[in-house]
């Protein structure tokens, strides 16, 4: 036949990755439409004032959370001067202020530093000025030349009566972006810390959150009689609005240069993918957190950030992204949402919008003026403002200060790795190995827990199969078919499918799914090389076969790591996709007269090594998993500069998964596949890891099947050769475990 018994007859394809990808930015863009609709039509229906505020401060939480704000910060009794016997701690003065460096503690190895504006008499409210992410503490003061005088937002904060403290924020340069003793990469800081703070549930925008929230915890130390208010612009402004948004304790906040829509978030700088931000932490979303309180939104234009610093020959692996200025409409049309929270409180007045003039900074006196008005007699800030520099601060110092605010986030993510496995074996308390029935039965809580809060589980496919299929080609021994299957409207699935031939009626045969690697297609496991024609030497044994297409598609520009853009912020991830897909196709087999769907097995190698430790963790239909040139301590690979070959500098950024670290390294991947048979295989010159880290983690698997009584069923083969299927120990793997 030249087609399969039960299918459609396949027409030519054009091409059948383009049509997936195409197909999976169709169904995100949708669910991204679908979403916006959902948020907009939940501000229509917001409850009474005490119910809104009790589902508020769940929220709080859900946000802490996604966030990373979720470490006890140390108490700050006071903050402490910055000096030296060559470098004073008082470096300006102004009217009716000093100007110090400090320092206050955060975390553990983690100070906050910056401008500390001390007024000589009792201030009318205490602020934190937050500049751009490239701005420098002395730029608001009017210490430099950075700023026209307009913009100098701390300074004028302090002329109009508030004790203010300016912040540095990790900026968007690249110089320690790396290792230099491995590589170095053309990263902004911000992404190189947003990676590994992300796999280990923190987050660049949630570790700086804390450090504002430390310094609200002192201001309130200190007396809590005067009110705290935080002023923001540009990535400023983004923490600003994100610290109100959770401290109830900040009754005012200014936000600068960052107000808009984010449901375009995909498109910005990837050290502001948030996981499920759209599922309730928009701007007019947190917005609504903020309310009753007072929320100044300056419509300045934003930074202007084009794309990553540009890289060279040696320095590369940045994601891209860009910032943009919101529109006008735009702004208002996010406002007007969060304006019918405001009117729950009955507090609308306290919603602002600023418009500046075309040739104002932000920070304008208006906007000021309207954060501290009910908050006592506002003194006019002065134009010129006059400082006068006692201490200048050097560029050297400048570059000193970032590198240890740079470093230090790093060295803080890089214990929360080394602290995690401690942190993964509390999590995983509540699971049995007393026998294999007691850890089926109290994993399966872990299943979901995976599938759910880690891999992200979207709607299940929505479409009947409609398989089609069309011969391809013939052998000897087996016959070649190419075959689609419908899983969501509009997104169609590719595989080749090889059925042996000989198979007597009512013979029902074991099945190896083959799962292709990073950027590559399904053909290759039908060729030579690292693949070993796998999908026709097993065909040859009398398996049948099937080699799916994966959605890791390496076409211009990686357009298949936008999907991983788009889906993070509605909770899903690739895999999630990746999962529903294989979903479809275990349907499909089990169709099939000539398959036995008990005897189902999963081999794959590189990406495909990661889907075969993901998939078959999730869907039970999977009876065994053979993960080959990929499993390692995947925690480390993803989080330390320290080895040598870890996706903190590659151009992968997509493999990240929040807080993974704390929940689910390989070891405890293949645990969800326990009881049934997991293999690994490890070649010595393999550059994805090291055999010692490899075999450190592999040890917790074998470990757990010796507990349970079924050592048989795991196995790691190390073998010479390099990123490659070996096929030695895993043919008889599988001849053992899906044989008759």
């Amino acid at each position: 036949m030249t087609h399969l018994l039960g299918t459609d007859y396949l027409a030519e394809l054009s091409d059948p990755r383009e049509l997936l990808l195409e197909g999976l930015n169709r169904f995100l863009d949708e669910a991204l439409a679908t979403r916006r609709k959902e948020r907009d039509k939940s501000f229509d229906q917001l409850p009474s004032q005490e119910e809104l505020a009790a589902a508020v401060a769940e929220k709080r939480k859900e946000l802490a959370r996604y966030l990373g704000v979720v470490d006890s910060r140390l108490p700050v009794e006071a903050l402490e001067y910055i000096c030296s016997t060559g470098s004073p701690a008082k470096v300006a003065e102004g009217a009716g202020y000093g100007v110090y460096r400090v320092r206050w503690p955060v975390l553990e190895g983690v100070f906050g530093e910056g401008l500390y504006l001390k007024p000589q008499k009792a201030p009318i409210a205490r602020a934190i000025a937050l500049g751009d992410a490239d701005w420098l503490p002395e730029d608001l003061v009017g210490l430099t030349k950075g700023l026209a005088p307009g913009a100098q937002f701390a300074r004028h904060l302090a002329e109009m009566g508030c004790e203010v403290v300016v912040p540095i924020l990790i900026d968007r340069d690249c110089t320690w972006s790396g290792n230099p003793a491995v590589r170095m990469t053309n990263q902004p800081h911000r992404e190189f810390v947003y990676r590994m703070a992300y796999q280990m549930g923190r987050h660049i925008i949630g570790y700086e959150v804390q450090k504002i929230l430390a310094l609200v915890d002192w201001f309130f130390r200190e007396s809590s009689e005067k009110p705290v208010v935080v002023f923001g612009y540009g990535e400023g402004g983004l923490l600003a609005l994100h610290s109100a948004a959770l401290d109830v304790r900040i009754l005012g906040v200014g936000v600068s240069g960052y107000f808009g829509d984010r449901f375009r978030v995909w498109e910005e700088p990837i050290y502001r993918n948030v996981w499920r931000l759209l599922r309730g932490f928009t701007d007019a979303e947190l917005a609504a957190m903020v309310a009753p309180r007072t929320l100044i939104v300056e419509a300045s234009p934003a930074p202007v950030v084009t794309g990553p610093p540009a890289p060279a020959p040696s320095r590369q692996g940045a994601a891209p992204g860009r910032l943009r200025t919101p529109s006008t409409a735009e702004v208002q049309a996010e406002l007007a949402l969060a304006r019918k929270a405001y009117g729950v409180y009955g507090a609308t007045e306290k919603l602002v919008l600023v418009e500046p003039k075309a040739d104002q900074g932000p920070g304008t006196s208006r906007a000021l003026g309207q954060l501290l008005q009910s908050f006592g007699p506002v003194t006019a800030p002065k134009e010129e403002g006059p400082v006068t520099v006692l201490h200048p601060i050097s560029p050297d110092e400048n570059q000193e200060q970032r590198k240890r605010q740079f470093q230090q986030l790093c060295a803080y993510t890089h214990l929360l790795w080394q602290r995690s496995g401690q942190i993964r074996e509390r999590f995983w308390a509540r699971a049995d190995a007393t026998s294999v029935e007691t850890w089926k039965e109290t994993t399966e809580a872990y299943r979901t827990y995976f599938w759910e809060e880690v891999i992200g589980k979207c709607p299940p496919p929505t479409e009947s199969l409609m398989p089609r299929s069309r011969r391809s080609e013939e052998n000897p021994a087996y016959d070649v078919y190419e075959v689609s299957i419908d899983v969501w409207e509009g997104v169609p699935a590719f595989a080749y499918l090889l059925v042996p031939k000989g198979i007597k009626e009512g013979e029902r045969r074991p099945v190896v799914v083959c799962q292709h690697g990073l950027g590559g297609d399904p053909a290759v496991l039908l060729r030579r090389g690292a693949y070993k024609a796998l999908a026709r030497t097993l065909a040859e044994e009398g398996f049948v076969t099937l080699a799916p297409q994966n959605p890791s598609i390496g076409t211009a520009g990686d357009r298949f790591r936008v999907l991983q853009r788009k889906a993070n912020p509605l909770g899903w991830s690739v895999f999630s996709f990746i999962v529903g897909i294989h979903q479809q196709w275990l349907t499909f087999l089990r169709g099939l007269p000539f398959v036995d769907p008990a005897r189902i097995g999963f081999y794959g190698l590189s990406y495909g090594g990661k889907t075969a430790l993901r998939v078959p963790a999730i869907l039970s239909g999977y009876a065994l998993s053979i993960c080959s040139g990929d499993f390692n301590e995947w925690i480390m690979k993803t989080v330390s500069p320290e080895f040598f070959s870890s996706y903190m500098f590659t151009g992968e950024y997509e493999v990240y998964e929040f807080n993974l670290g704390h929940t689910f390294n390989h070891g405890e991947m293949a645990y969800l596949i326990a009881p049934r048979p997991f293999m690994v295989e490890r070649g010595t010159d393999d550059p994805c890891g090291s055999d010692e880290w490899v075999a450190f983690e592999y040890a917790k698997v074998r470990r757990l099947y010796l507990k349970l009584g079924i050592p048989e069923r795991t196995h790691m083969e190390v073998f010479p050769g390099g990123h490659e299927i070996c096929f030695q120990d895993a043919a008889q793997f599988l001849r053992t475990f899906l044989g008759d």
